[in-house]
Formats: C-alpha cells, structure tokens, sequence
C-alpha cells in the first residue's frame, strides 16, 4: 500500500471483528451487553494519540480515505455521509455498546457511531493467523467502517429488529449476511482508493483476500475446536468473505453488495 503525503506506514497484520464472538458463535452486540452488565472494576484505559504512534498514525490517515470515498459516494446518490469516530485504545475500553477488552478484537458500535480498535490487536493476530501486510491491516479499517454505512442506511437496526422474531440460526444466519455485506463494502472503498489515489501495490489485495480467509468462521473453528458448526457461523466463511470483499473491489459499487438478497453467499 502507497503512502500518502504524511503517512507513516508500519508492519503488522489483521483479523477483522471480535473474534471471540467468531469462535463461540455469540452474537457480538449480546457479546458486549453481557460484557457491560458484568461487575467489573472501574476500567483503566489509555486512549492513543495518533501523532505519537506510527500505527495509530497509519490508522488515521486510512480513516480519512475511508471517509473520502463514502463521502463522495453519498454525495452521488443525494444523501449526506456522516463521518464515524474511530476510537484507538489498549487494553479496555467503554462504548455505548458495553465495556469490552482487547481480547474482543475490533468492533463498530451503531449505539455511537463509533469503530474500536486496540492497536495491538494487529501484531498479534498477524503472529497467529499469518495475515501481515499493510493493506490487510486496512482492510480491517475498511470493513467497520462498512458497518457504519450499514448504520446510516438504517440496516443494523432492521436486522438487529428481525432477529427477535427468530431462532437463534436464523438470527445468525442474518448476522452473515451483514458481516459479508460489511466486507464488501470495504472492497468498495478499495476500489475508489486506488482509482482517485492510486494507493496500491502489487500484492495488496492479496494481503486482504488471505485476511478475510484467515478469519472465516470455519477456519477460525476449525482452528479453536477442530470441527466447524456452520449453524453457529455470525461472519461468513472463509470463501465468502474473500469472494464479498473481492466482488466490491471489481465493481466499485455499493449496490451490487446486497448480501440479504443474494441466493448463493
């Protein structure tokens, strides 16, 4: 991936969205209601300075990319973007979805309109799942900011509505199809990224496509447990997730990521 003016790029690697709730099969925002009714002590967190940090510098100058492109895509279909918060912390922190620590990986909040991401999240998810490289870090970025897209469309809210009139499957099965929806979309953001800034390099989607594989929910239980529970899948398989994320970056466009109306994920 290309530096732009100012950029500080360093190593690492990704894996996209609270893995535990990946491994366990839970629901990430019952994940961090349980987490936030626990009797927890008064959480000590340091926030991150972005001017202090070369990888929280990284993660501010995607951030505005990111902000960017969906700008000027909203703009095109007469709608005004909302720009998210993205909140950098170590260790633990507090958002209006619940109180959740490093342990739970990145995650997007639609209750504050706010994407969490602990720093080190990165090294250590690059050491034990071999997705390193700068673009698969961006990705990660990318996809919870798909997820706010997703907020200001109203879609969170729809699917966070049905699922309550229906089985657990069932309501996993609609989580899928968000996380994958969110995964195109950040192809979407790819592609104008590297149309408007030419910010690729040879092997950068790559990094993504084995990012998002490393993370599927089969690979992930296969992994943790030996054997997979498709039933208990909340963000797509491996094969799916590298196909959404690819299926935005070649069309560039939002509408062709209607994960909830596609018959073949």
């Amino acid at each position: 991936m290309r530096a732009g003016p100012g950029m500080a790029v360093g190593g690492g690697g990704v894996v996209v969205a609270l893995l535990v709730a990946m491994l366990f099969g839970a629901d990430p925002m019952q994940l961090l209601s349980i987490l936030a009714e626990s009797e927890v002590a008064t959480p000590t967190h340091e926030r991150v300075d972005p001017t202090q940090d070369p990888e929280a510098e990284f993660v501010s100058v995607v951030l505005a990319d990111t902000e960017d492109v969906w700008n000027g895509l909203f703009a095109e279909s007469g709608r005004r973007y909302v720009e998210p918060k993205l909140v950098l912390f170590r260790d633990t922190v507090r958002s209006a979805c619940g109180f959740a620590s490093a342990a739970v990986g990145p995650f997007y909040c639609p209750a504050d309109s706010k994407a969490y991401l602990d720093l080190a999240f990165f090294q250590d998810l690059s050491r034990r799942f071999g997705a390193p490289g700068d673009f698969a870090r961006a990705y990660v970025i990318a996809h919870e900011i798909g997820h706010h897209v997703q907020n200001l469309s109203g879609l969170s809210e729809e699917v966070h509505r049905r699922q309550q009139s229906l089985s657990k499957e069932e309501g996993n099965a609609l989580l899928v199809r968000l996380e994958l929806q969110a995964d195109c979309y950040a192809g979407v953001w790819a592609n104008h990224a590297e149309d408007q800034r030419s910010i690729l390099e040879p092997g950068d989607i790559d990094e993504a496509l084995e990012a998002a594989t490393a993370i599927g929910d089969d690979r992930l239980q296969r992994q943790a447990q030996g054997y997979v529970v498709p039933e208990s899948f909340t963000h797509g398989t491996s094969a799916q997730r590298a196909r959404w994320f690819r299926t935005g970056f070649e069309s560039g466009r939002p509408d062709t990521c209607d994960t909830f109306s596609a018959r073949d994920l």
